[in-house]
């Protein structure tokens, strides 16, 4: 329902969803769930548009959470059940946090495509692929703590930072993987996102390089954890991608 006077107003208070155009009276504002600030109909188009994008904006964001969530809690506490090992020290969990937050931020900004049908909240898809890509980051981590006892030998103090930066890493890659239903080059993402990954994940390696707050590693390591994070990367999301194309056969489409 759409008005601009007075007498409009108990319509568009009735109405689901009541549309005050621009110039409306204040009545007709107060009542409204909308207000259009320019003339004519079309920004009724782009407020759809955008608000269906923050809707995939916020469920990249929940995808990225859970995905995390179940990634760095299993794979801690089956590393101190099954192995009697702590991975991470407190400090380091607090430094995941820390530079994680910067990231979290930015994807409010991020470039989507929104859905050309209305949105809604699909949490058997959210939850299956969340478990998915989790179960995945628990395997590759699994894979570096392996190599690390393995095939370096790392003292149980360098392995932790070992496994730290593999964490950091990994998981600042995983909102590349959980921000499009397609591959990662599929959408570009946006460059406060891109920047403020790429500037946390330069902080997380220069204080595993050279021991501050954590113990040192050195540059060779530091360089074989981000060829594995890489490698791990892409191919979870060719494996996202695939999980999609099964869970998903609404034949939505998503526009730029």
């Amino acid at each position: 329902m759409t008005g601009d006077g007075v007498n409009d107003a108990p319509a568009l208070k009735k109405a689901d969803a009541g549309i005050a155009v621009a110039g409306a009276t204040d009545a007709a504002k107060s009542a409204a769930d909308i207000v259009l600030t320019k003339p004519g109909l079309s920004t009724i188009i782009n407020a759809i548009k955008e608000s269906r994008k923050i809707f995939q904006r916020m469920n990249n964001y929940a995808l990225y959470r859970i995905t995390e969530t179940i990634r760095v809690l299993l794979f801690i506490t089956l590393s101190i059940l099954v192995f009697k090992f702590y991975p991470v020290t407190s400090l380091m969990i607090v430094l995941l946090a820390l530079l994680n937050d910067a990231p979290i931020m930015t994807i409010a900004y991020d470039n989507v495509k929104y859905s050309d049908l209305p949105e809604k909240w699909d949490m058997r898809t959210l939850m299956s692929m969340a478990t998915i890509l989790g179960i995945v980051g628990v395997i590759s981590s699994f894979g570096i703590l392996y190599i690390g006892l393995h095939t370096f030998q790392l003292t149980p103090e360098v392995l932790q930072s070992f496994i730290y930066l593999k964490l950091s890493v990994a998981g600042h890659l995983t909102m590349f993987v959980a921000r499009t239903k397609g591959h990662f080059w599929s959408v570009k993402p946006a460059k406060p996102l891109f920047t403020a990954i790429v500037v946390t994940q330069i902080i997380a390696t220069l204080i595993t390089v050279y021991g501050f707050l954590l113990p040192a590693m050195g540059w060779k390591l530091a360089l074989f954890v981000w060829g594995y994070a890489l490698t791990a990367f892409i191919i979870t999301d060719f494996i996202k991608v695939w999980a999609y194309s099964l869970l998903n056969h609404t034949g939505i489409k998503f526009h730029e």
